[in-house]
């Protein structure tokens, strides 16, 4: 496949894509907004710093990305790498040396051809890693709807670092402690979503399908919470200085706009230290990419298949310039971008407005995005979550058979009660587990017709095959005439060529009449010590 520029998309550019563009990034934004000073909090990183990967996510690897509706930001999956490596290398400047040479190993990756290695993974684990991560982003956001803020937005481990509880405990507390104001909040955002998901799919009216529901959202949930200061005061959920606002920080009097800013301290290449985190950061954020690209390619309307190797290029380009200006580590990420396919995105154009929208967030409009509610971002995310969730595709999976729905259903287990990393890794197990199980089932067919025997191989043969044919063999009786055919078979085995090879004396023992037939071995023929013939061809199977 021809390997595309990034730049063709914006060269033929059409108007059409404008408006589904723009409402798509609008959407975006929103989402990442608390998801990028969430996951800096989580770090223990200066809360600039998510902001910054955010637009750097958007803006540079959303320009040379290898998809064009992937949408890249701060991970969820990198923060506790990210905390202990601040903590070990002494200082959040020193940590900045080892993103840019993440990134740099990254660009390699990307020029070697390295992307290559996403095929491996089974798709029965990319389905359910999407539909894990729908149910995460529910979970977790649950808290939120109902105004509990204990746990910072975007993390997405069963274990919540931030206040000690786990997903199912948080909930619980949730609806404890439920604010009455939060609760309005997210049931009117809601069942403002759903409506409005319903109207755009029947209604021939575009505003339903090109205006941002969430950008209605989020100033419904502005103006309900206003009304309540005035009206309800005891469901009032306060403003910049309460925690269940959005809280982007704003520069402080005086300051430079360089002093938002951090530098890399390079006297730590000194330290072998930094390389070790450079490579764990670069491995990570590589695997999540790939795999969130995967994701992406299954969720784009247009089926388009991504560059996974651009997409490497893309992220190491953009974890350089991050690491340069104080960005956190950035790689692809599942939530943005399905909110982004789900928002209607058709290009890339999409992912970059939103990295903008980000920097004019920062700098122009702060004051008055602190007065969005956290309560109805949630039911925005909820939304997202239940789309990459549907009941449907549980059914759709089983349908497939266990082979399908196995792998499936222990990656969304495996995710939801520990994180991204370890579900996809006992899913990946699982799947090839399968793969081999099934592979091996079908390595050769027994015909029988009377006492004729054809034990005909489909394909190569190795040891796994082994038992099963062990049993076969072990079927036959006094008086068959068997032949062993590996025309099909340009390999066989060593341990299996000699397991056929000393049947012989057990097939003379036990009365039966025994050929081989093409059976090879490192390219030498097996020839039989005496030849048996077979009167017919075999024509019914039962095995």
């Amino acid at each position: 496949m021809k390997l595309v520029s990034p730049f063709q998309t914006l060269i033929h550019y059409k108007s059409d894509y404008f408006r589904r563009d723009v409402p798509a990034s609008l959407s975006v934004f929103l989402v990442a907004l608390p998801l990028c000073l969430g996951i800096a909090l989580a770090s223990g990183a200066p809360l600039f710093s998510g902001l910054v990967s955010g637009m750097i996510g958007g803006i540079i690897i959303g320009l040379f990305s290898g998809s064009e509706v992937s949408v890249s930001g701060p991970a969820a999956g990198l923060a506790v790498i990210v905390a202990d490596s601040i903590a070990k290398i002494g200082s959040y400047e020193a940590f900045l040396v080892a993103v840019v040479l993440a990134g740099l190993m990254q660009l390699v990756l990307g020029l070697i051809k390295a992307g290559r290695f996403s095929s491996f993974f089974p798709d029965s684990v990319i389905k359910g890693m999407l539909v894990a991560i729908g149910i995460v982003i529910i979970l977790k956001q649950i808290p939120h709807a109902l105004g509990r803020d204990n746990d910072y937005e975007g993390e997405f481990e069963f274990q919540q670092l931030a206040d000690g509880e786990n997903t199912i405990s948080e909930i619980y507390r949730a609806i404890e402690t439920a604010s009455p104001g939060a609760v309005v909040i997210s049931l009117v955002s809601l069942t403002f979503l759903i409506s409005w998901d319903r109207l755009a799919g029947r209604s021939k009216r575009t505003i339903f399908k090109s205006f941002p529901v969430a950008l209605v959202v989020v100033c419904g949930g502005v103006a309900l919470n206003e009304f309540f200061r005035v009206a309800v005061p005891a469901w009032y959920l306060g403003d910049t200085a309460h925690q269940h606002m959005v809280q982007i920080p704003t520069i402080a009097a005086g300051k430079s706009l360089f002093s938002i800013f951090y530098f890399p301290d390079i006297r730590i290449l000194g330290n072998p230290q930094v390389y070790g985190i450079a490579a764990t950061i670069a491995l990570v954020a590589s695997l999540e990419t790939l795999l969130n690209l995967e994701a992406s390619d299954r969720l784009d309307s247009a089926k388009r298949i991504s560059s996974t190797n651009q997409e490497l290029i893309a992220q190491g380009i953009g974890n350089m310039l991050s690491g340069v200006i104080g960005g956190l580590p950035v790689t692809s990420v599942v939530v943005r971008t399905s909110a982004n396919i789900y928002g209607g995105a058709r290009t890339r154009v999409s992912t970059i407005l939103h990295g903008l929208f980000l920097m004019l967030a920062v700098f122009l409009g702060g004051a008055l995005l602190n007065l969005i509610p956290l309560s109805c971002l949630a039911t925005v995310l909820i939304m997202v979550g239940y789309k990459l969730a549907k009941p449907s595709i549980f059914k759709s999976t089983f349908r497939d058979g266990w082979s399908q729905f196995v792998p499936f259903i222990v990656t969304v287990i495996g995710i939801v009660f520990t994180d991204l990393l370890i579900g996809i890794a006992l899913g990946s197990v699982v799947g090839i587990i399968f793969v081999l199980y099934t592979n091996f089932q079908s390595t050769f067919q027994l015909v029988r017709v009377g006492n004729k025997v054809t034990i005909a191989f489909e394909k190569d043969l190795y040891f796994l095959s082994k038992p099963q044919l062990k049993e076969a063999l072990n079927s036959l009786k006094s008086g068959d005439e068997v032949l062993i055919d590996g025309t099909k078979a340009p390999f066989i085995d060593h341990d299996i060529f000699n397991m056929l090879h000393d049947y012989r004396e057990t097939a003379k023992m036990q009365g039966i009449q025994y050929e081989l037939k093409n059976v090879h071995l490192n390219r030498r023929v097996l020839k039989p010590r005496r030849t048996l013939l077979v009167n017919k061809p075999v024509s019914e199977a039962n095995q």
